[in-house]
């Protein structure tokens, strides 16, 4: 308790939160943390982007495993951790919010768009991969029902794949160039549920420190980062979250 009226008294102070989120906020919505022992990459080898884009077996594959977790991630609804970001997001304390996660469980908590920097996609809809058209997943999926027949884009012909960012494919500028910024104003940057070991992604939370920020590290198990943290808390995300900021 000590350690989360501590947190709390860090929120109150601070002016400008950046919160940097991973698997572990999620996986306190039912939703499977892939790298995890167990998990779907520990089971089945990742499918490179070089190889989606050579081979029409591997589009096949990739969509047959989307289709096969789509379940489990249109039932997951955000927790008390989402929430408590979002209350932050109200109170206009929040000055950006950069996940790892593909989910879309912040913006179903409430936090716009515009404070959300993706660093590795989202996953509740699909984009072409040439002109970006969006599609919904739905439609994916009646096209795929026919003899697993592939999604071709309606206005350029080009490859149509789920909005994510797939090992072997490169980083969107745009989102790290945002968030690099948003990090570097920040004067408390707030790790929620991330091991800290996917680069460059996590290289925020030093860049963080360097820039003059608290840092804090609520997740279950230790990081390698927990050195050099302001606070750490090995806890559930949901529950120290919504004492802190005061949310059910």
């Amino acid at each position: 308790m000590a350690a989360i009226e501590m947190l709390k008294g860090m929120i109150s102070d601070a002016g400008s939160i950046v919160a940097f989120t991973g698997a572990g906020i999620s996986t306190e919505s039912g939703i499977p943390d892939f790298r995890s022992p167990g998990g779907i990459w520990t089971r089945m080898k990742p499918i490179q982007f070089g190889d989606f884009l050579a081979s029409a077996e591997q589009r096949r594959e990739s969509w047959r495993r989307k289709f096969a977790s789509e379940d489990t991630m249109r039932s997951a609804t955000p927790n008390a951790g989402h929430r408590a970001l979002a209350r932050l997001h109200e109170q206009g304390k929040l000055l950006a919010l950069i996940t790892q996660n593909i989910d879309g469980l912040h913006q179903a908590s409430g936090v716009p768009d515009d404070a959300i920097i993706e660093l590795h996609g989202n996953g509740t809809y699909a984009s072409c991969l040439q002109c970006a058209k969006r599609y919904e997943l739905e439609w994916v999926r009646g096209i795929f029902a026919q003899d697993e027949r592939l999604p071709v884009c309606q206005s350029c012909g080009g490859i149509i794949k789920t909005a994510t960012i797939s090992f072997g494919q490169a980083m969107p500028e745009a989102a790290m160039e945002r968030a690099h910024a948003a990090t570097s104003r920040a004067d408390l940057f707030i790790v929620l549920g991330s091991s800290l070991v996917v680069y460059p992604a996590a290289g925020f939370p030093i860049l963080a420190k360097r820039s003059g920020a608290n840092l804090v590290i609520v997740n279950r198990e230790p990081t390698d980062m927990d050195e050099i943290a302001d606070l750490v808390i090995n806890a559930e995300i949901g529950a120290t979250m919504s004492r802190a900021v005061g949310v059910n």
